[in-house]
Parts: structure tokens; sequence; C-alpha cells
């Protein structure tokens, strides 16, 4: 992790216990991911997705950005996996009210990491980012699902997964049984193109 100039000591070293405090005692689903270029200011999870939900068997990177004015102000919340949801917008961008209008400064950044996997399980789709997943959610949720299963299945769900080292390993499939999954993942791909 690198310091940055423009937070206060007092306040970097906050977030670096609270850092200490995610890997020491990881929350359900939830990973820290240590960046190469992992500054103070950004914190790396990957979020698995939740058993019930359409984002089952997904991982989902993403990140929260601290301004100067942490913990004043909310870090910002973004997943870099693409995900249909109705409170994400395509660009990555996460609404949650702990976010916005719930922030306090006491909140801490492991809690932040909980309300956002929370939020794969029970949507608010009448604060949607994206309006047509919150249109769809509320209107056919079994279109919904079906849409964002095919992004999970498409964007979050790998042949290879990443190990707490960053190093990458293939699952145990023979050669013939990664060459389907990848002809699976093209034509998944050509079908979401179509919606």
């Amino acid at each position: 992790i690198t310091m940055t100039d423009s937070l206060p000591p007092h306040i970097v070293g906050r977030i670096l216990s609270e850092i200490r405090e995610i890997v020491k005692h990881p929350i359900d689903g939830v990973s820290y991911l240590e960046e190469d270029n992992n500054s103070v200011n950004t914190v790396h999870a990957l979020i698995q997705g939740p058993e019930g939900t359409p984002f089952i068997g997904g991982k989902f990177r993403m990140k929260l950005v601290l301004s100067n004015e942490y913990p004043s102000v909310p870090p910002r919340g973004y997943f870099l996996t693409r995900i249909y949801h109705p409170n994400v917008s395509p660009n990555g961008d996460i609404c949650v009210n702990t976010l916005k209008k719930d922030w306090t400064p006491d909140v801490t950044l492991k809690h932040v990491l909980q309300v956002i996997r929370c939020l794969l399980i029970v949507p608010f789709p009448e604060s949607s980012l994206n309006d047509e997943a919150g249109k769809l959610f509320m209107e056919s949720y079994d279109e919904f699902a079906r849409r964002a299963r095919i992004m999970t299945q498409v964007h979050a769900i790998d042949s290879t997964d990443e190990n707490e080292s960053g190093a990458t390993t293939v699952d145990s499939q023979t050669n013939e049984q990664n060459k389907k999954a990848k002809d699976i993942q093209t034509a998944k791909k050509k079908s979401l193109k179509r919606l």
C-alpha cells in the first residue's frame, strides 16, 4: 500500500487499521484484494455472488475510493466487474444509502463492503442507477433474474480463479472441458448482445 500526500496521517492510520480488520476478520463472501498500485485511498475487494440470487457463482471486483475529505464524506463505490443490477449504473457506480444519506464518519469500510454484498441479495429498485434493471426487477423479476444470470455468467464466472497472492490458477478441468466452457461463454456473449 502506498501513502498519499493528500490525506492527513491520522486518517491514513484509520484506513490502514480498517484494512487490517478486513484482512484479519473477513466478511462472509467478501475478500480484500491488494493491488500492485493500491494507494491508501483506494480499497479493492472481491465480492462473491450470494446464494439464492442471480449472481450466485460470480466473483465481482469492486473498489471504494476515498476522497481527501474522508471520513466526513463517504467513499464512492464502483463495481469493476460488469453486473446487471438496479443499484449499479452501467459504468459501475454503486447507489446505496450507506454511501449517501445514511453516511456518518463512524461507518467503517468493513460495514460498507458488507452492505454492498447485501445489496446483491436485496436490491432497492426504487433508487436505481440502472433504470432498465430497476423497472424489470419490479415488473418481471424472472426476466430480470435471467438477464442478471447471463451477465454474471459472461462477466463474473471464469474458468480461472485468482488466489490470494493474485496468481492465476486453472481449475482442474481437462482441456476438452475448458474448450466447451469457452464455447458456452462465447454463445452467452452473443446472446447477451441480442438483449
